[in-house]
């Protein structure tokens, strides 16, 4: 059972999080909202630059790599992981980039599998 003085006090300090660290994340979320707005501009900038076309597909891929690592970093909560599932991350993304360039090599009949 809870005292009586428990029921006035707001969610968030029931949960261990005080009105001044929930103020913090949401004025975080604002600014990265913002950043990807921004670099959304950008996408549509880069647009009317009329780069040959190797150099659009690399300024696309920068800015949109940049718009995912923050979509990972904050709202998937990456930032204030453990090492651990950082690194176990890492480990994913290196094991998956061969698996990615396996086809290309078998293709170019590099690798003999007899």
């Amino acid at each position: 059972m809870s005292d009586s003085h428990d029921a006035h006090k707001p969610a968030a300090a029931h949960a261990g999080h005080s009105a001044e660290e929930v103020d913090h994340h949401v004025r975080a979320a604002y600014y990265v909202f913002g950043s990807l707005l921004v670099l959304t501009g950008f996408t549509v900038g880069a647009y009317f630059l009329h780069l040959p076309k190797h150099l659009a597909i690399a300024l696309a891929l920068l800015i949109a790599a940049t718009k995912g690592s923050l979509v990972a970093a904050w709202f998937m909560h990456l930032v204030s992981e453990r090492k651990l599932i950082l690194w176990m991350l890492v480990l994913t993304a290196t094991l998956f980039i061969p698996l990615l360039l396996l086809p290309v090599l078998t293709v170019a009949d590099h690798i003999k599998l007899r």
